[in-house]
C-alpha cells in the first residue's frame, strides 16, 4: 500500500507526469504557487513514486475544497483516492476548515458518498 505524506510538495516534474497520466494532458505547468497558498495537500507514494494526489484549497476562513483527486492509472482501485480523500478531510477539520466541498462528475458520485460528502446545489461558470 502506497505511503501518504502530508504536505510534500512534489516537483513540478512529478506532478506533471502524474497529471498526463490521469488526465491526459501534457502542458507542463508550475505547482508552486497552487501548492503555497492550500491548506494542505496530501501526495501518495510508492517507492517514492508519486501515485496519487489530492489538494485541499481554501478561501483563508471556514471553506476548504477538494481539488485535482488523481491516482496512477495502474494504481486505481486499491483504495489509495479514499485514503487520500480521508486524510484530507481529517486535516481540513484540524487545521480549522468547518466545511469541506468537492465538485465532481456524476459518475464519481457514489465514491464521494462514501467518503462522507453529500451532494448539494451549486453553480458553476466556465470562464476559459
Amino acid at each position: 500500500m502506497p505511503e501518504l505524506r502530508i504536505d510534500p510538495f512534489p516537483s513540478a516534474a512529478e506532478l506533471n507526469a502524474l497529471w498526463s497520466a490521469v488526465w491526459g494532458t501534457s502542458e507542463s505547468r508550475d505547482f508552486t504557487p497552487i501548492l503555497s497558498r492550500s491548506l494542505a495537500h496530501i501526495g501518495a507514494y510508492r517507492d517514492d513514486r508519486l501515485v496519487g494526489f489530492v489538494n485541499v484549497a481554501w478561501d483563508g476562513g471556514i471553506h476548504a475544497f477538494i481539488l485535482d483527486t488523481s491516482v496512477h492509472p495502474d494504481m486505481q482501485r486499491q483504495g489509495i483516492a479514499t485514503r487520500m480523500v480521508r486524510q484530507a478531510t481529517s486535516l481540513a477539520r484540524e487545521r480549522g476548515a468547518e466545511w469541506l466541498h468537492v465538485d465532481f462528475e456524476q459518475h464519481l458520485t457514489g465514491f464521494y458518498r462514501a467518503c462522507g460528502f453529500r451532494p448539494t446545489k451549486a453553480g458553476l461558470i466556465k470562464l476559459a
